[in-house]
């Protein structure tokens, strides 16, 4: 049985919790995947938040999976959530949104898939 997109990975293998820093000063953004309508990245954060006055509107959905670590986001109009690894969301385009905090004992993976 054949795979549909098999093609694309050329047998090329990699580990979404390989090369995790201790401490970062910035989180790290890592593009595993990229076509047209689609970005799929790592994120790794190590105790990084979204300043108050600097929200992420993005003009695209983003579906974001927590792997690894915790971490609270505000999103506008629906409060605080906290997430823990298995969680997952979808963030609608244009909604506002930050990380309040991120994990600082351990590297907080997410796996976040932007669309539209």
């Amino acid at each position: 049985m054949t795979c549909p997109g098999r093609d694309m990975w050329m047998g090329f293998v990699t580990n979404l919790f390989d090369d995790l820093p201790g401490k970062a000063e910035t989180e790290l953004f890592t593009e595993l995947l990229a076509r047209d309508g689609v970005r799929i990245e790592r994120i790794i954060s190590t105790g990084q938040s979204t300043p108050v006055d600097q929200p992420y509107d993005q003009a695209h959905d983003e579906w974001v999976l927590l792997l690894r670590g915790a971490a609270r986001l505000w999103i506008d109009g629906e409060g605080e959530r906290e997430l823990r690894p298995g969680d997952h969301l979808l963030i609608p385009a244009r909604r506002l949104h930050r990380v309040l905090w991120t994990s600082q004992d351990e590297p907080t993976v997410w796996l976040a898939i932007h669309f539209g």
